[in-house]
């Protein structure tokens, strides 16, 4: 074995979960995702931030192939992403997503948003299912909720709901794009302490977000986009305090200082 392949071994053996090689994608004539080549390491939460049109969402977007690249490869665990059918339906259960909007069914309780994908997908008994379910709404702070329906609950609480649902299906990792962007400031922070416990509990995550609080306390690593490149990565004390390219000053001087 060369020193090559076993530097590669120890790297999986740490885990990378998830790889992006030069991918590409375009929507007709815009270049949206340009070369990007990102890893994420199993535990690691990486919060991708920059200008609005960047390409962040959907970077996150093809990382579950809700939306499909024109070119490169992304790998989960190992595996490229299956283009369809049965397949992809279980990698999209071993890859949480949570989006701006809570996409909840609206004629189902909260329990049952929480208990189906277990039942459907993960063929989970019903009892089994209603169980974790009530386990995961207590974790997300709204198990009195459990028999409401969605449009009974606030933002913030159709949002927690969203991310057990998520949770029930155990998944590797856990994609969420601006997830608080549609909700009201007040309960920003009731969504965002969720995520802040997730992320301590070792799940791994890659958050598209505005908040910086978040990325300042919660990220490993900050990736920072612009035009549809990673412009820069960095620990976020290094990417806070002494950003290296001319695109990410300009960024937060803007958002920082208001």
């Amino acid at each position: 074995m060369t020193e090559v392949s076993v530097a590669k071994e120890d790297r999986a053996a740490n885990g990378e979960l998830v790889v992006l090689k030069s991918v590409n994608k375009h929507f007709g004539a815009l270049h949206v995702l340009q070369d990007i080549d990102l890893t994420i390491a199993r535990g690691e939460v990486v919060v991708v931030i920059g200008p609005s049109g960047s390409g962040k969402s959907t970077l996150c977007r093809t990382i579950n192939r809700l939306e499909t690249i024109d070119s490169g490869s992304i790998t989960i665990d190992g595996k490229p992403l299956p283009a369809e059918g049965k397949a992809l339906a279980r990698l999209r259960a071993d890859v949480g997503m949570v989006f701006q909007s809570f996409n909840l069914f609206a004629h189902k309780t909260v329990l049952e948003n929480v208990m189906l994908g277990q039942i459907k997908v993960r063929k989970v008994d019903k009892a089994k299912a209603e169980e974790k379910a009530r386990k995961l709404l207590d974790r997300v702070g709204v198990a009195s909720q459990a028999d409401k329906y969605p449009a009974q609950l606030s933002g913030g609480q159709q949002q927690r709901v969203a991310i057990a649902r998520a949770l029930a299906m155990d998944p590797k990792v856990m994609l969420f794009d601006e997830p608080t962007s549609a909700l009201d400031p007040e309960m920003i922070n009731e969504v965002l302490e969720v995520m802040q416990q997730l992320a301590r509990d070792g799940m791994t995550m890659i958050v598209v977000t505005h908040e910086m609080g978040f990325a300042r306390s919660a990220a490993n690593r900050v990736v920072f986009m612009a035009d549809g490149r990673i412009v820069e990565e960095a620990v976020p004390d290094q990417f806070f305090s002494n950003p290296r390219s001319d695109r990410a000053k300009d960024f937060l001087s803007k958002i920082l200082h208001h």
